[in-house]
């Protein structure tokens, strides 16, 4: 066995895809509603992801935090004077929310030792969502905790923090209508994880109205909560919903009881948000890996195409003049805030990322449907190349083409890569992202390994160079794909993998047990079956490939021991393998730190697998 140290290599002059990583980023800027001149925006510009404050009426910008692991956590007080920001201990998700002043402090007046707890009478926990009242004087905090399960707690001003609602299931905070008198919760109260239904309270705690569509049929189908109407005294709340097979929006009025049903004729999931007058909604339409955005105005019923480059949308806001700022990218160009006023909102200084390869699409016959692959390959390459199968997390989550500073570092080296979109993925319609329960893991197996035959028989890949590679669930399914298909990859690459299913569960955060329990069925004592069969560990002794394996020592989500019982196995029997552990928790937030991990990916694969020449 080798552990690796740290930085391999060097160059004198700074290859693309380090330039990818380091060049400066931007969030789309989060505004405050009452003080829209104030915004809130996530930039890695000192070389660590943090915070930072914006003014664009004086154009000021600046750093709000500033911690050795990073903060991307934070929003804004709807009266924009204060920034809320959650702080945990370097990366493991489990803190306390913490206020600064948006003007920040006058001299002499920071507090001793930092900014103070925002609500002193809670203590830390994983976050559960937040609202803040209009003028600040009213919070409404979900907490989780492993012992207390999930609750909200109201706080008025300096009093103290109280409890208004308690499950020991996963809960969170949706939405605080904008004269704070409702509370929007989600809530998985029926056992089921991955569908939420939505409860609406009043601040005492007292019950306004139920909404769940799990109810009565056999159907399993979520709600989410996108927002209360921006109108004092407007009792009507934005809801997602899933009752024809994919995402939807739909307007509810908590108290009368009146469901609107938008019916949007767009063929993939559809997010919204509300126009600040409410009289008009920004529209987010997935579909197929790609992105667009329109605005369906209630009077008129009309629902109007708003332009954007062929590509996605990762991020939109309409503003109170009536623009739209949105983060948009392709796989070929790098991330950018622009407006549909014109130009781009924030470009921030430094170095530009260079872009890369746009990305192919491929759909290949799989044994649940039709299997959504993108692919990407070096210019002026021709197959069979070595080739990447770079697997996405989540699972409920999709590539997309999108901009992304990893699998384009591949691509830079000479490796084709292949990215699937796996039963368990979303914007493919409900069925194809349930369709994974209760044989977890070896259902995506099924789709990547559909996806790596067309690879090979369409002349894409060398069938002796395939590499499985994929971070959290995609390190996962890395893991379990070189035990359970030995003889399909070259070597392995898994960042923050679960390794050692049962112990994970044991380990993880309360809200991703209630997750494993409605994947598989229950708990590993209930349903021991099917977490062995799930395991990665369970096949650990069948792995021939070399093993890349790094993780964080702080992870709450794919915890550092389940890594260790997985790492002594394959040490026992002497099988290739490599391990990097980092002091942080799901991932890194430090530039360094992300480019030292993809410096020893790319390493270890050279080693192993050769590039194309």
């Amino acid at each position: 066995m080798t552990e690796s140290k740290g930085s391999v290599g060097g160059d004198s002059a700074m290859p693309d895809w380090e330039k990818r990583f380091r060049a400066p980023r931007v969030s789309l800027p989060d505004w405050a509603e009452d003080a829209p001149h104030r915004s809130l925006f996530v930039s890695n510009a000192t070389g660590t992801y943090e915070l930072y404050a914006w003014d664009r009426t004086t154009g000021e910008q600046r750093r709000v935090t500033d911690r050795a692991n990073g903060t991307t956590d934070g929003t804004l007080s709807p009266d924009g004077a204060w920034i809320w920001w959650f702080d945990d201990k370097d990366g493991d998700e489990f803190g306390v929310w913490r206020r600064h002043p948006f003007e920040g402090y006058e001299e002499g007046d920071a507090p001793e030792g930092g900014d103070a707890a925002a609500v002193p009478g809670l203590d830390a926990s994983y976050p559960a969502g937040l609202a803040i009242g209009r003028d600040g004087s009213l919070a409404v905090v979900g907490r989780s905790t492993d012992e207390d399960g999930s609750t909200i707690h109201v706080v008025r001003g300096a009093g103290d923090p109280v409890e208004v609602y308690r499950h020991r299931e996963s809960a969170g905070v949706g939405d605080l209508s904008r004269d704070g008198s409702l509370i929007a919760i989600e809530h998985t109260e029926h056992g089921d994880a991955m569908h939420s239904a939505l409860r609406v309270i009043r601040p005492d705690g007292s019950r306004v109205a139920d909404l769940d569509d799990t109810e009565g049929g056999t159907e399993e189908l979520g709600l989410e909560v996108l927002g209360f109407a921006p109108v004092d005294g407007d009792t009507r709340l934005l809801v997602g919903h899933q009752r024809r097979g994919r995402w939807e929006p739909m307007v509810w009025d908590v108290v009368s009881g009146e469901q609107r049903d938008l019916a949007l004729d767009l063929p993939g999931d559809v997010s919204a948000e509300w126009y600040p007058d409410g009289s008009a909604l920004l529209i987010v339409h997935s579909f197929e890996a790609r992105s667009d955005m329109w605005k369906f105005d209630f009077a008129s019923g009309a629902l109007t195409r708003i332009g954007t480059p062929l590509g996605s949308v990762s991020g939109a806001t309409a503003r109170p003049d009536g623009s739209v700022e949105y983060l948009w990218s392709s796989a070929a160009e790098p991330p950018v805030v622009r407006s549909t006023a014109g130009g781009v909102v924030l470009d921030p200084p430094g170095m530009r990322a260079p872009g890369s390869v746009p990305v192919e699409d491929v759909w290949v016959e799989g044994p649940g449907g039709r299997i959504h692959a993108l692919v990407q390959k070096p210019a002026g390459t021709s197959g069979p190349l070595p080739t990447v199968f770079d697997i996405h997390g989540g699972p409920t989550w999709h590539d997309s083409d999108s901009f992304a500073a990893g699998p384009a570092a591949w691509v830079d080296h000479g490796y084709a890569v292949v990215r699937v979109n796996y039963r368990g993925s979303t914007g493919y319609g409900r069925e194809w992202t349930d369709a994974l329960k209760h044989r977890v893991g070896l259902i995506e197996l099924e789709d990547i390994a559909a996806v790596r035959e067309w690879a090979v028989t369409s002349g894409l890949a060398d069938p002796e160079r395939l590499v499985l590679t994929g971070g959290s669930w995609g390190g996962y399914l890395t893991l379990l794909g070189l035990g359970t298909q030995p003889d399909a990859w070259a070597v392995g690459i898994a960042a923050v993998p679960v390794a050692d299913y049962v112990t994970a569960y044991h380990d993880e955060m309360e809200a991703l047990k209630a997750m494993d329990r409605t994947l598989l069925g229950g708990t590993p004592e209930e349903v021991p079956d099917r977490f062995e069969a799930s395991s990665p560990l369970t096949y650990v002794d069948a792995v021939k490939a070399p093993v890349y394996i790094s993780a964080g020592v702080n992870d709450p989500r794919c915890p550092i021991q389940q890594v260790e019982n997985y790492v002594a196995r394959l040490a026992k029997r002497d099988a290739p393998h490599e391990v990097y552990r980092y002091d942080a928790g799901h991932g890194s937030l430090v530039v360094d730190e992300r480019i030292k991990q993809v410096r020893l990916e790319l390493d270890f694969l050279k080693r192993n697998v050769p590039p194309a020449v």
